[in-house]
């Protein structure tokens, strides 16, 4: 029976399969610690492409120090889980939307099965680089010769986070690096049609549009919108900077829709078998003249055989709406409110004034310092979203912040009747103890977002009345934790017989049923939203994930009756505890049991 992996998938393993599905000549085996491996023939690969094999050190690139080693940290798989929260979590049971703790490169590659090729809209505020904002410390500091000891990249504490002020001499290499490993990872996230939005502003602009176009490609840039921010005057140097960026690349710009907002209705709304439509007055006028309000006969006569049957297949294909009037038939171009729309200007207008007003609005007032307005943001997921609106819409948001992507989320749904979803990540950073946020009994930039969250969808919910009452306004919380297995389990090269015997569990003792159900979902690559249930069978506990993808028991010695009754569901998955069995005989007759009874279930054990 065939162990679970329980750690992130291997970015190496993952692009050479991509080669292979293009290239499969170029890609053979050779033996890894002794286990087969997937390894590319560079020398077969360049034969195959021998007409376009860059040869000489002149090309075109972008590059500084540590971007081979941002590269490789982007591929390296972590072992690293991610634990259920229920208790700070709001309508566990039910929701679909989830905010993740952790450091966001860790949050990304334990997401990459799971929600590769899922995401729509990917909206991000990094840090700016101003000398003053904090970025993460990665591994790939540390595994380079340009990086060294002598450069005191870390502090004594080993902190993840520091301030890249401009005297260090990486200043710009270190940002990038920090931001490449991260977007590369991104862009397996997003759906073909899907597309990233990152907020900078000038600091980095130019850096940040050179690594987007390298790893999204050129051609698949959206737009760089400006972002008003501020109005008024200042004590700027050389001149006022009132402005942000706001660049938009699309995954494929092919399969990508244009941004959309709603058409400015100027006619008169109404609403035929429960959808809204407007009548265009101006096109009425200038169509028909006096007789934009006549009879639909009296159309017919008035522009002959060739206007009717336009009217009529306008009619049938949904593009015109018949009106019955108390004088008979009235015919006007009457569209859905959701089918006409104008694509996005290059400059918005969203004041950072707002973002603390919303704030306020929701009594957590100084508790963050540059929120962004979340009306900035609901425009840009209306606009990606506006043509389907749906729960396989998800945002996601990896440097959450105050949570505004949340917010705007549900209030998107809210405005539009839309059913999107959201997942927030944000690294769990400690207020400072003079702050507001910890004077308010905040403790870290995750309990303000989270409360953010709860506070919105409250107050969204109760604007809308019964008709917000089947919004989805909760969210489910996980945080990043080393796996749940001993190191023992993963490295067995390193261990002698002694210490195998004197190991009893693989296990980690402080994890729950529910961490180790959730870890085999991480590892299966199911989304973490799918409906979860819990029950009792003879005394053991049987989990069961969206109603038979995952089944699952975690008891010491399982009966046969148990392992029987779970087989007899027919569940796509299911796993079992290594010590669950008395003995090795009891372990293979379970797997024998699923031949028999389910043949098709895939059966493993952790």
């Amino acid at each position: 029976m065939e162990k679970m992996r329980m750690e992130s998938p291997d970015g190496d393993q993952l692009n050479i399969d991509k080669i292979a599905s293009i290239f499969p000549q170029a890609v053979t085996e050779t033996l890894v610690d002794g286990k087969p491996k997937k390894v590319v023939d560079f020398d077969k690969l360049r034969q195959l492409l021998s007409s376009d094999v860059l040869e000489g050190d002149e090309a075109y690139e972008f590059t500084w120090v540590g971007k081979r080693a941002a590269i490789a940290e982007a591929n390296r798989p972590i072992r690293k889980t991610l634990r259920p929260c229920p208790d700070e979590s709001k309508d566990w049971d039910t929701t679909q939307n989830l905010y993740i703790e952790g450091d966001n490169l860790e949050v990304l590659k334990l997401l990459q099965e799971n929600y590769m090729g899922k995401v729509k809209m990917i909206y991000i505020d990094p840090p700016y680089n101003t000398g003053s904002d904090l970025i993460y410390k990665d591994d790939f500091h540390l595994s380079t010769d340009e990086y060294d000891d002598s450069t005191k990249v870390f502090d004594e504490d080993g902190d993840r986070l520091f301030k890249n002020t401009d005297s260090n001499g990486r200043f710009h290499s270190d940002w990038c690096s920090y931001m490449y490993s991260r977007l590369l990872i991104s862009r397996s996230l997003l759906k073909e049609d899907g597309v990233i939005f990152i907020s900078i502003d000038d600091h980095e602009i130019q850096n940040a549009i050179n690594i987007a176009n390298e790893v999204y490609g050129e051609h698949n840039k959206v737009a760089c919108f400006v972002v008003v921010r501020a109005e008024g005057g200042g004590l700027a140097k050389q001149a006022i900077i009132g402005h942000d960026y706001l660049l938009a690349f699309a995954k494929n710009i092919n399969a990508f829709q244009p941004l959309g907002k709603p058409k400015d209705i100027r006619g008169e709304i109404v609403d035929i078998d429960g959808v809204k439509y407007w009548t265009e007055t101006d096109w009425l006028r200038k169509e028909f003249g006096k007789y934009g309000t006549c009879l639909y006969e009296e159309i017919a006569v008035y522009h002959g055989d060739e206007k009717l049957k336009e009217i009529n297949e306008g009619i049938a294909d949904g593009k015109y709406v018949l009106i019955k009037r108390n004088d008979g038939h009235v015919v006007g171009r009457y569209r859905r409110v959701d089918t006409d729309f104008t694509k996005f200007y290059s400059i918005l207008k969203h004041l950072n004034k707002k973002g603390k007003e919303d704030l306020e609005q929701l009594g957590l007032g100084d508790c963050f310092d540059y929120p962004k307005p979340v009306s900035l943001l609901q425009e840009i997921i209306i606009g990606a979203t506006i043509r389907t609106k749906s729960q396989e819409d998800i945002v996601l948001d990896f440097y959450s912040g105050s949570a505004a992507a949340a917010h705007a989320t549900l209030l998107a749904n809210h405005n539009d009747g839309g059913n999107r979803r959201f997942i927030m990540v944000q690294l769990n950073e400690p207020c400072p103890e003079a702050s507001v946020a910890y004077a308010s009994g905040f403790r870290t930039i995750c309990d303000i977002g989270k409360e953010r969250i709860r506070r919105a969808g409250e107050a969204i919910k109760q604007e809308a009345g019964l008709a917000g009452q089947t919004l989805d306004i909760g969210f489910r919380v996980f945080k990043v934790d080393e796996s749940n297995m001993e190191d023992i389990y993963y490295t067995p090269g390193e261990t002698t017989q002694e210490k195998l015997r004197e190991q009893k569990e693989n296990i980690k003792g402080d994890r729950s049923a529910l961490d180790l159900f959730f870890g085999c979902i991480l590892d299966w690559g199911l989304p973490l939203s799918l409906p979860y249930t819990c029950e009792e069978i003879e005394g053991c506990t049987v989990h069961t994930y969206n109603d038979g993808d995952l089944v699952a028991c975690f008891n010491e010695n399982i009966p046969e009756s148990v392992v029987e009754a779970i087989a007899k569901r027919k569940p796509i998955r299911a796993v079992f505890r290594d010590s669950g069995f008395a003995d090795s005989p009891a372990k293979i007759n379970v797997g024998e049991r699923f031949k028999l009874i389910s043949p098709d279930t895939t059966v493993k054990v952790i």
